[in-house]
């Protein structure tokens, strides 16, 4: 075990970060709080799911004071992907990654040019910062005369990193005036810290984790870094920077990006063994317990009224975490939904969703809409009143009416697209849902090649409201709703958007994308 962290170091650099910001605005607008989980599935909450086997008294609370959206969907079933929409309001295969996700090692996915949600936030005189697992790529210093080789999943494939030199494209260059959090997944090297374009410690081990739950890859590791601590870490500058920022003049933005329930699955050890039914269950208790240290820390702070807190998933629960030994016990991450983590079935891309703005919205509500993480973009565009360019948000719709209570009146979305991990499309309409696949696309029988797909139909069609499980694929019966639902799926594709506007073009990719042959079949 490394040395525990120095939170009286941290707290007096901070309040030093913070002395130097130039208060630039007042706070007219909100404060903005976004905490993304990974890998936590809709049915683990038990404020979605009543028959939940994980006690989750806090984010429970925190939905009881503000707004649950039941029908809320990641705009793809695997990290990468959905963090791509969630900053960029576009949908990720609109990029040049058309299918799985990046490692510890990637290049930057995010161009420069592209605005985020942070730069929306900053341009209107917020103090932005991201905290926690990036997984967008950035570009690592490399050793004098060397080019980047390898994919980064073998430990060899980090030999060329220097890490004494500048990271750059990193979240700075993205619209966070603040960046602190590590490149990939916790089970992803190098297992390094990289604050405002730096590593905090060069590596010195090598570290590898062979635990069924509490895995991670071999490669290089800092002094600094405990894979332990991550989450920790996370929250507890997350709450310092709340507490920090909260008495500026300046209205703030904070992504808190976790890289948890994600394996490895580490709850320390006061939480461990507490829930009685796996360690990923005592992982959530952990999590649950820091939302709630997160909600007092706003309260004390005196921002609650004026604070929108987010809180939500970047897709379904993952096999890895055990899925298994937690239905044995009872308990369903994708609560009655079919899949998990990487399908393009409801339970790889459905997600909790809670909201809470005292002065804006009604606490104990809920909406039944449907909406995706790409929508943040342009909710967080009308709330500092940006319009958006037609080469920005070009998958986002505003959320802020049905917010302030305007359900009906609010979000004005024809239809949703989803996306699994080997790239397979979805489109949902209303009740419809169209599955451009002959199975789950990702990891869930029957998987794409799987033998089991022989004889399916090419595609897949369900009326979520009459089957949720999705259990009876309508196809044959109602071919007009398959035929129209294609023609829009097509219609998006080709138009580079799915929000009215503009035409924009797809970024350029130099590899087959044959999950888009239906396009020409």
């Amino acid at each position: 075990m490394k040395k525990p962290l120095h939170w009286i170091s941290l707290l007096i650099s901070l309040s030093f970060f913070y002395s130097c910001q130039e208060k630039t605005a007042t706070k007219e607008h909100p404060n903005v709080i976004i905490i993304l989980a990974d890998d936590l599935g809709y049915g683990d909450i038990g404020a979605f799911n009543p028959e939940s086997k994980i006690p989750t008294p806090h984010i429970d609370q925190l939905a009881q004071e503000g707004m649950r959206f039941t029908d809320a969907h990641t705009p793809s079933a695997v990290c990468t992907p959905t963090r791509y929409g969630l900053l960029t309001g576009r949908y990720n295969w609109r990029s040049k990654l058309k299918s799985g996700v990046l490692t510890g090692k990637s290049k930057a996915l995010i161009e420069k040019e592209r605005t985020t949600i942070a730069d929306v936030m900053k341009n209107a005189g917020y103090h932005t910062a991201f905290i926690g697992k990036w997984h967008l790529g950035w570009n690592w210093g490399l050793q004098e005369g060397d080019s980047l080789r390898g994919e980064g999943w073998d430990a060899k494939d980090f030999e060329q990193l220097d890490f004494t030199k500048p990271v750059s494209h990193t979240p700075n260059d993205l619209g966070f005036d603040y960046a602190f959090g590590h490149s990939g997944s916790l089970d992803m090297a190098p297992y390094v810290y990289v604050e405002n374009g730096k590593v905090t410690a060069i590596p010195d081990t090598v570290t590898v984790n062979t635990g069924k739950y509490s895995w991670w890859r071999e490669g290089p590791t800092a002094p600094d870094f405990d894979h332990e601590q991550v989450t920790p870490n996370f929250f507890e500058r997350s709450i310092q920077y709340i507490k920090g920022q909260s008495k500026q003049n300046q209205p703030f933005f904070l992504y808190l990006a976790l890289p948890s329930p994600h394996t490895p699955i580490l709850p320390t050890p006061e939480w461990q063994g507490k829930s009685g039914v796996a360690p990923y269950a005592d992982f959530m208790l952990m999590i649950d317990d820091y939302v709630g240290q997160v909600n007092e820390a706003i309260k004390k702070a005196g921002i609650e009224d004026n604070t929108l807190v987010i809180f939500t998933s970047d897709n379904g629960g993952s096999p890895a975490a055990g899925l298994d030994i937690m239905q044995a016990a009872g308990h369903y991450s994708s609560y009655i939904y079919r899949g998990h983590k990487a399908d393009i079935y409801e339970g790889g891309h459905r997600v909790p969703f809670i909201a809470k703005w005292p002065s804006k919205i009604k606490p104990g509500v809920s909406s039944s809409q449907t909406i995706c993480l790409t929508d943040l973009m342009a909710t967080a565009a009308e709330i500092v009143a940006y319009d958006l360019k037609p080469n920005e948000g070009e998958d986002s719709f505003s959320l802020l009416k049905m917010l302030e209570g305007n359900d009906t009146e609010g979000i004005v979305r024809e239809a949703t697209v989803h996306h699994s991990i080997n790239g397979s499309f979805a489109i949902r309409q209303g009740d419809w849902k169209l599955i451009m696949a002959k199975g789950s696309g990702g990891w869930s029988f029957p998987k794409p090649g799987d033998p089991a797909e022989e004889g399916l139909p090419e595609v897949q069609l369900y009326n979520l409201a009459l089957d949720p499980g999705e259990s009876q694929n309508l196809q044959d019966r109602y071919p007009e709703i398959v035929s129209d639902l294609k023609k829009l799926l097509i219609k998006y594709i080709q138009e580079g958007r799915s929000t009215p506007g503009m035409p924009q073009p797809n970024d350029e990719y130099s590899k087959p994308w044959p999950q888009i042959s239906f396009i020409d079949g």
